[in-house]
Parts: structure tokens; C-alpha cells; sequence
């Protein structure tokens, strides 16, 4: 077979999936062709061969910046946050280059999951519907639904406990619930004005978040010279291990992984000119790139500030999101603007956002991988309503304690976990077929590379839940010796 032949095979199968047959016009889509942001026309006067990718553009660059600082804010939501303050306050500055690395390899997961969206033309819950079994699909489904809510619980609670925090505790944990649980309509109110409108309001939530933190960095002046040695020097001792693996095993979210491969579909893209393609990656990748950038910068600002002001402390074992802001606001106090109602903003920017693009995402998993064509409200309020009943119950629950809080979250995580490779798997199986992604798939190099990312990120997490589990069975096992131990031990004693 000549060589333009087999190119041009290599890249039919990705073209026969963007085509407007009537079967796909009766399938679900992440956005309507009304919806998407044109970009067809600009700067390409002078370029006429589509083959190749056109020179780059700062108006297509900035056209094209949206869906990667979108995808950023679960890299920032609530648990994160908790994951960065407790490395902070527990392993000092030590684990900031762990943080960089992580965000790197994120990074890596996230370009790939645009890569697949762009290519192909569908998310990732749409493939996945085409490509396995019915009982493959619905197990992923159902899998991707789990790490939605156990995410979603996580982030409701963050935006309640801000909301206590703000509101001088007048406001309780189960009221900030309910409060946050009509940001979905906030969401389809925004939607309304247009993609770009919406990813505006994301804008300015993460800058809320940037300048609370940076200003808490500014208050609290951290060591700069600590600063670059822990992100330049690696360090890891068996005091901070469980730390370092909430730090990795936080960064990849299950549900981010499907939203990045629908968000990328917002822009309109020729599919059938490779050079477009292309193009529309390379702008992902810079814009994605920025973004996470942008992220690490926050969750840097937020790990040095505990760790300045709480490590080699007896407070240090005891902080959580609870009560992290009073424990602020005693080692500081008020200054111009009280440094626990500036954590407050910052963590109420973040736990609304991330409850924003969580329900965003999940209508694209409910839409993808049961191909429902629901109107948007109507999608919302299930997805909505599938974290909340459960958030109220933990809230009702937990309100009174933090101890139960933070096991609470241990639990979380570990629903967290379990879910990774659900989502990894499928993800680096489709986007290496070249059936699917035609001359877009990646190469053995990249190949190689995402495959020990992704096993390096399980085997982490796979960490995470022996050592959880294993600390639960102990607890299980000696609590019943006990009263037998304090008995024997008060005997002993009056002998």
C-alpha cells in the first residue's frame, strides 16, 4: 500500500466518529454546535495548507483558554487544600518537591484526556460507551458516579465549613449545605449567557483563591530559602509518608479525567483538517499547562503558611478544615484584615468552584455513558441531588465532632482511590488505539510514560487503602483487651 494510503486509512477512523450522520445527531453531545466557541477564520488568511499546523496566534491562544483552568479547580477543591495544610503543618516544607512532581504528573493525565477529546471528538464517558460491553460501561458508570459524590461530599462540606467560618458559626455545617447545593442553579443560570461567560466567573474564583492565599503567604512570611530547598531537594522520611501519599493520591480526580476529555469540545475544530487538530492540542496543552501552573502556585502558598506557623508544634497533628482557620487566627491574629476570614474566602472560592465543575461533570458522565438527552436542568438536579442527600446526612452527622469529620474524610479518600483506575485505564487503552485517535494516538515513548505515571498513582493509592484498612482492623482487634488492659493495669498498680 503506498504511504499517502495508509495515512490517509491511519486517519479515517478518527473522522468517521465527528461526522454528522443521523445516528449521531441522536446521540448525546457535551456541547450543541450553537454552544461552541468559533475560531475557524482567525489569523488564517495567509495559510492554505491545512496538512500542517498553522503559526501560532495569541488571539487563538486566547480563544482556546477556558477548559484547562476549568479542569484546574479540582487540582484546588477542598480536599486538596486539607491534603496541602495537614503536609504543611506535619513534614514542614520537605514535601514541595513531591507537590511539584505530582502537579507535574497530573499535568500529564490531563493533557492526555484533552488529547482524546480533541481527536476524537467525544469524552471519554461517550467512548467508552461505544467501546466496551454493556457491562463494562455500566460498572465504569457506576464507579465514575462513586468518585463524583465521595468528591462532591468533600467539596459541599469545604464550602460549609467557609461558610461557618464567615458567618461567625451562626450558619451550621447542615445550613452551608443547603446553601451550596443551589450553586447548580447559579451554574445553569451562567450557562445560559454562554461558555465563555461562565468560564469567566471560574477566572474569578481561582484569582479569589490566588489572592487570599497569597496574601496568608504575605502575612505569615515563609522562609523563602526553605521554600526553594523543599522543592529542589527531594526528602521523605517514614514521619511524613502518610503525608506524601495524600499528596500524589489527591491530585488525579476520577470525575476530572472525563471533564477535561468533554471541556475541550467547547471549541469548534475542523476534524477534518489534521493541521486544526493539531493546533487545537498544542493550545490545550499551553493553556492546560498555565493553569496547572497557576494551581500549584495556590496549593504552594497554602502548604508553606502551615508550615511556617505550625511545624515541630503540638497543633500540628490536630489541623484539619474545621479548625484550621482558628488555629490561624490565634498564631496571628487580626491585623488589617483578620487572617481567618481571608482563609475563609479562599476556601469558600475554592469549595464553590469545585462544586460548580463537579456537577459540570457530572452531567457529562450521567450523559456520556447512559447517552441520556435530558435537558440541562433536569440533568443538574439529578446529579446535584445524588451528592447532596448524602452530603446532609454526613453534615447532620458529623456537625458536632471534628474527630468524625476527619474520619470521615479518611473514608472519602479512600472511595477516592479505589475509583483511579477506572478511569485511568480506559483512558490510556483508548487514546494508544489508533482506530480510535487515528494519526493523533501517542507514540511508545509517551506510551511508556503514561503507563508508569498511572501505575506509580495506584500503586500510591493502593497504599493508602492497606494502610487504611490495616489501621481500621487493628483498632478493631485491640479494642476489645481494652478494658481487660486498664483493669490488669489498675490491678497492678494497687498491688
Amino acid at each position: 500500500m503506498p504511504p499517502g494510503e495508509e495515512s490517509e486509512e491511519s486517519q479515517r477512523p478518527l473522522l468517521n466518529r465527528v461526522q454528522d450522520s443521523e445516528e449521531d445527531l441522536a446521540e448525546e453531545t457535551a456541547y450543541d454546535s450553537s454552544e461552541k466557541v468559533v475560531i475557524v477564520g482567525i489569523d488564517d488568511a495567509d495559510f492554505g495548507d491545512w496538512s500542517n499546523t498553522p503559526p501560532f496566534s495569541w488571539k487563538k491562544l486566547w480563544l482556546f483558554t477556558g477548559p484547562g483552568f476549568l479542569m484546574s479547580i479540582a487540582f484546588l477543591d477542598p480536599g486538596n487544600l486539607e491534603g496541602d495544610l495537614q503536609a504543611g503543618a506535619i513534614a514542614g516544607y520537605s514535601l514541595l518537591w513531591l507537590l511539584m512532581w505530582a502537579t507535574a504528573m497530573g499535568l500529564l493525565v490531563q493533557l492526555l484526556s484533552a488529547r482524546l477529546g480533541v481527536a476524537t471528538g467525544k469524552h471519554l464517558a461517550e467512548l467508552c460507551r461505544d467501546e466496551y460491553p454493556k457491562w463494562a460501561r455500566m460498572v465504569l458508570w457506576v464507579m465514575a458516579e462513586l468518585a463524583l459524590i465521595g468528591a462532591d461530599i468533600q467539596e459541599v462540606i469545604g464550602s460549609a465549613i467557609a461558610l461557618k467560618i464567615l458567618s461567625n458559626g451562626v450558619l451550621p455545617l447542615w445550613s452551608g449545605v443547603i446553601i451550596t447545593a443551589f450553586d447548580c442553579f447559579i451554574f445553569l443560570f451562567l450557562e445560559n449567557y454562554g461558555v465563555r461567560k461562565l468560564e469567566a466567573v471560574f477566572a474569578v474564583l481561582i484569582a479569589t483563591m490566588a489572592i487570599s492565599f497569597a496574601w496568608m503567604f504575605g502575612e505569615t512570611k515563609p522562609s523563602g530559602t526553605e521554600l526553594l530547598l523543599g522543592i529542589l531537594i527531594p526528602k521523605l522520611s517514614s514521619k511524613t509518608v502518610q503525608q506524601a501519599v495524600g499528596v500524589v493520591g489527591c491530585i488525579i480526580m476520577p470525575h476530572n479525567v472525563f471533564l477535561h476529555s468533554a471541556l475541550v469540545q467547547s471549541r469548534e475544530v475542523d476534524h477534518n483538517k489534521k493541521g486544526r487538530v493539531q493546533e487545537a492540542l498544542n493550545y490545550y496543552s499551553i493553556e492546560s499547562t498555565v493553569a496547572l501552573i497557576v494551581s500549584f502556585g495556590i496549593n504552594l502558598f497554602v502548604t508553606t503558611v502551615f508550615a511556617k506557623g505550625f511545624y515541630g508544634t503540638e497543633q500540628a497533628s490536630n489541623i484539619g478544615l474545621l479548625n484550621a482557620g482558628q488555629y490561624l487566627q490565634e498564631k496571628y491574629g487580626g491585623g488589617l484584615f483578620p487572617i481567618l476570614y481571608i482563609w475563609g474566602i479562599g476556601l469558600l472560592a475554592a469549595g464553590q468552584s469545585s462544586t460548580i465543575t463537579g456537577t459540570y461533570a457530572g452531567q457529562f458522565i450521567m450523559g456520556g455513558f447512559l447517552n441520556l438527552r435530558l435537558k440541562k436542568w433536569i440533568r443538574a438536579l439529578i446529579t446535584r441531588s445524588c451528592a447532596i442527600v448524602p452530603t446532609m446526612i454526613v453534615a447532620l452527622v458529623f456537625d458536632t465532632s471534628e474527630d468524625t469529620l476527619d474520619v470521615m474524610n479518611e473514608w472519602l479518600n479512600v472511595l477516592q482511590s479505589i475509583q483511579i483506575p477506572f478511569a485511568l485505564i480506559p483512558l490510556l487503552c483508548l487514546v494508544s488505539k489508533e482506530q480510535i485517535m487515528g494519526a493523533f494516538k501517542i507514540g511508545p515513548v509517551l506510551k511508556v510514560v503514561a503507563w508508569l505515571v498511572a501505575v506509580l498513582v495506584m500503586v500510591i493509592n493502593g497504599y493508602l487503602l492497606v494502610d487504611f484498612f490495616s489501621s481500621e482492623v487493628n483498632a478493631i482487634n485491640f479494642s476489645p483487651w481494652l478494658p481487660f488492659l486498664s483493669s490488669k493495669r489498675l490491678s497492678n498498680t494497687g498491688n
